[in-house]
């Protein structure tokens, strides 16, 4: 799945546990620009690194898992919890992408007329 939006905020890597760490991106996502969402995403283990460099107010797109799971609390009640984990992230426009390369284009005026092929 993937999303764009602009980047509202970018959390420091938390080391979970031992073996685990995340970090968060928030997103403003503008269906409607009477009611913009936050959407939030997590990046975990290796996949911190892709929010090196995002900063707040770039647009960006967010390529996404949704992942669910369910818990159940001490008094047996269940739950169901959501969660977006990002694992690529686009730089759209504005002065701070890249500009795109591209691969010459081929001079085909020079291109000899038997063609040979057969169709």
């Amino acid at each position: 799945m993937e999303v764009k939006g602009k980047v509202h905020e970018v959390s420091a890597t938390q080391q979970v546990t031992e073996s685990l760490k995340k970090r968060e991106l928030i997103l403003e996502y503008i269906e409607n620009p009477q009611y913009p969402e936050y959407l939030k995403f997590e990046a975990i283990q290796d996949r911190c690194n892709l929010l090196d460099n995002v900063k707040v107010g770039d647009d960006i797109e967010v390529f996404f898992n949704l992942r669910g799971r369910p818990w159940t609390d001490k008094s047996g009640k269940k739950s169901y919890f959501n969660s977006l984990q990002l694992w690529k992230i686009n730089q759209l426009g504005g002065a701070g992408a890249p500009a795109p390369q591209y691969a010459p284009p081929a001079d085909i005026s020079s291109a000899p007329d038997d063609d040979d092929l057969p169709f």
